[in-house]
């Protein structure tokens, strides 16, 4: 069983055996909500916005040498897959003593750094939240889970002389109309690597073509390219590489309950061989 080192903010499951030139993270699986949260949505509503079971359904990456971090706060409360400069500062009561710079998914769809707005529900506030609390958040959960994986990262690229990092999610089978896609379905996987600049073009094409022999529809790119943690722990030129991967939540779980499936266990065995395959891969192109 592997060891495990355990922090508020994240959880972070030690490989065991050799290491091997990967890490996987999942940023959005936490699902322990801070008691001063102050939400005014449901709580099982809010709760569509994890990725429910990817922490588990990558942990046995640690079996074959790679450590897996996740998060253990909501991405509803703080997302680690958002830079710190991505606030609206409409959402904040005084002055933001810091650099902002807000995304699309902040101006347009309320998903920044500090979400404002639930996918399909609204508001999550009825009040705006101060300078303290946002800057607690950074300071407790998001800073904490970056320092994690960078660390993480690092060790992997000083041990191998490079790096192969997995950012792991899932997505809703439906986008709406508030998504980069609109009210369309979505494919199977997504692999996503910042247009060919987050890592180098055979661990994308690995992936894509692993995934469609075993029969899934893929698309790269679209519509998810990958977001904060793609681009701030990716230099392809020197050898660390960053991927984000999205699994359509129909194939292992109820979008409403949350509640797995019999698909879980296919795509648990999915997973294991892709990622199997992404060691190897690794370990190969490791000096």
């Amino acid at each position: 069983m592997s060891s495990e080192r355990l922090n508020p903010a994240y959880r972070i499951i030690e490989p065991t055996g050799t290491p091997v030139p990967v890490v996987f993270d999942s940023p959005h699986s936490g699902s322990i909500y801070p008691a001063d949260f102050g939400h005014i949505l449901d709580p099982m509503l809010l709760r569509q916005a994890e990725d429910a079971h990817i922490d588990e359904l990558f942990a046995p990456v640690a079996a074959m040498g790679a450590p897996l971090l996740h998060a253990l706060f909501p991405r509803s409360y703080i997302d680690a897959n958002r830079a710190e400069t991505d606030i609206d500062l409409s959402m904040i009561a005084g002055d933001w003593p810091d650099p902002v710079a807000p995304s699309t998914k902040t101006t347009e769809r309320g998903a920044g750094l500090i979400w404002k707005l639930m996918r399909g529900e609204g508001a999550l506030y009825d009040r705006k939240l101060t300078v303290v609390e946002v800057r607690h958040r950074i300071d407790t959960y998001w800073r904490p889970y970056h320092d994690a994986l960078a660390r993480l990262i690092d060790d992997t690229h000083a041990r191998h002389g490079i790096s192969y990092h997995v950012d792991c999610h899932s997505m809703p089978a439906m986008g709406d109309a508030n998504s980069e896609d609109g009210p369309v379905a979505r494919p199977d996987f997504i692999v996503g690597d910042r247009d060919g600049t987050a890592c180098e073009p055979g661990f994308t094409a690995l992936i894509a073509a692993h995934l469609k022999a075993e029969g899934f529809h893929v698309t790269i790119n679209d519509p998810y390219k990958g977001v904060e943690l793609t681009r701030r722990y990716s230099n392809a030129a020197a050898g660390r590489h960053s991927l984000q991967l999205e699994i359509n939540r129909r194939l292992f779980m109820d979008e409403a309950t949350l509640a797995k499936t019999p698909g879980y266990l296919e795509i648990e065995a999915v997973l294991t061989r892709l990622n199997r395959a992404i060691v190897d891969y690794a370990k190969a192109q490791a000096v």
